[in-house]
């Protein structure tokens, strides 16, 4: 769905993928902002490095002004880790095509990524607004699943681990 879409108010949860090279128009910085003012959930997965999260913070700051939605870090006491399944930590899961080139290494930008982060931007009730999971791709352990089983086995199970509870985190009522 495109941001300036009327559909996008019809989904409760959107997934965007490699936001270090998202550039937002003004329509779409508005459009976004009144998506998640109004009980929207996005959560940005796959993108890698130092480059590619101050280019995303730069324009997620324009839709959601840091002086009233920082981003803060999410730990792995935060509810968002148990709300179905217990994950201790956030996995680090590569793209099946950096796994197979580097002969299994996790982290896409070496030394830079070799720590996979969740952060969070919350409203005032704290409620999370914009989810992040930077220095991993969580949804490659659901997109490339059958294509290899070693792949499977290795990250698939904590990919979808993360994901139901983000899900299911995204949509629950308080």
């Amino acid at each position: 769905v495109r941001l300036t879409d009327d559909e996008l108010f019809q989904c409760p949860f959107v997934e965007m993928e490699d936001v270090g090279t998202a550039r937002f128009s003004d329509e779409e910085v508005k459009r976004l902002r009144q998506y998640l003012l109004k009980g929207g959930f996005i959560w940005v997965d796959d993108f890698w490095g130092e480059q590619a999260w101050w280019q995303w913070v730069e324009e997620i700051q324009r839709v959601l002004p840091k002086k009233d939605f920082p981003i803060r870090p999410v730990t792995p006491d935060h509810p968002i880790f148990r709300t179905l399944f217990q994950v201790s930590k956030l996995p680090q899961i590569p793209s099946i095509a950096h796994w197979r080139r580097s002969g299994g290494e996790t982290s896409e930008r070496g030394a830079e990524s070799a720590v996979p982060q969740m952060y969070a931007i919350s409203d005032a009730h704290d409620r999370i607004l914009v989810l992040m999971t930077h220095n991993t791709d969580i949804s490659d352990a659901w997109e490339r699943e059958g294509e290899d089983p070693r792949f499977f086995y290795a990250f698939s199970p904590d990919g979808y681990a993360v994901g139901i509870n983000v899900l299911m985190y995204s949509m629950r009522s308080e």
